[in-house]
This record gives C-alpha cells, sequence and structure tokens, in this order.
C-alpha cells in the first residue's frame, strides 16, 4: 500500500512538474525578450546620439563655409571700395594707390633682409651656432607677417583671375 501511495505521491509530484517546466521555460524566454529589447533600445539611443552629433558637424560645416563665403566677399568689396574711391579722386591718386602695397611690400622684405643678415653675422661673430640665429629671426610673429604679405599678393591675384 505504501508502494501505490508513495508512487501516485512521487508520479503527482513529477506530472506537477512537468506541468511547471513549460511556465518556467515562457518565464526564461520573457526575460530574454526584455533583456534583448533593452539591448536594442540601447543601440537605437547610441544611434540617434551619432546622428545627432553627425548633423551638429554638417551645420558646423555649413556655418563656416558661409563665413569664410562672407570674408571672401567683405575682401573682394573692399578691394573695389578702395579701386573706386582711388578713381574718383583723379589720376594721380590711381597711381599713388597702386604704390602703396608694393613698396609697402618691398620695404618689409628689404626690412627682413637687412635684420636677418644683420643678425646673421652678429651670432655667427658671437657663438658661431646657426641654430641661434633661426630661434632670434623666425619668430611666429614675424612670420606671419612676410606670409601674409604674400598670401595678399597671391590671393589677390587669384581673386581678380577668377573674377571674385
Amino acid at each position: 500500500m505504501f508502494d501505490v501511495i508513495g508512487g501516485g505521491v512521487v508520479g503527482s509530484l513529477i506530472g506537477g512538474l512537468l506541468r511547471l517546466a513549460p511556465e518556467v521555460l515562457k518565464w526564461l524566454d520573457r526575460k530574454n525578450e526584455r533583456e534583448h529589447e533593452l539591448a536594442m533600445f540601447e543601440r537605437q539611443v547610441d544611434l540617434e546620439i551619432t546622428r545627432g552629433q553627425i548633423r551638429l558637424d554638417e551645420i558646423g560645416a555649413q556655418r563656416s563655409m558661409a563665413v569664410d563665403s562672407g570674408v571672401l566677399n567683405a575682401f573682394k568689396a573692399a578691394i573695389d571700395q578702395q579701386t573706386e574711391m582711388a578713381k574718383a579722386a583723379g589720376g594721380w591718386a590711381v597711381k599713388a594707390s597702386a604704390g602703396v602695397r608694393p613698396i609697402i611690400t618691398y620695404w618689409v622684405w628689404l626690412l627682413y633682409s637687412a635684420a636677418f643678415l644683420t643678425l646673421l653675422w652678429i651670432t655667427w661673430i658671437v657663438t658661431r651656432d646657426p641654430a641661434q640665429l633661426v630661434k632670434l629671426v623666425l619668430t611666429a610673429d614675424f612670420m606671419a607677417i612676410l606670409g601674409s604679405i604674400t598670401n595678399y599678393w597671391f590671393l589677390d591675384r587669384t581673386l581678380k583671375a577668377r573674377g571674385l
């Protein structure tokens, strides 16, 4: 009799466990689904953040292009205005205006050359170290001035050639 009762209890327990197994599997499956949905949501949020950053970069590039275009237009307008004012003043003013830029350019280049050669000679006499000369003469500020003068001449010709 114990065998029948014990067997019935064991059978009932096994049957109950087998009925619970699908529910446990469903619960685990739902847990995996929620984790998957959370991971997908996080990836989508990252994607939207990246898209937003790309859009901000595009807007910044467009703004930079607009500013650069405005600077070139202002540069052209200033040159045109200067030319018109000189023409309105008369023939001598046009000639004087045309000579200002080359004279200043030659003057700055001659001063630079004279200073460079003087410092070269002094440095050679004192230290005989040409590396010291480079440190003394080729400063960032002075090179920026020389570069801006050179760029002005080449940029002016390029703008005139393009009709700007």
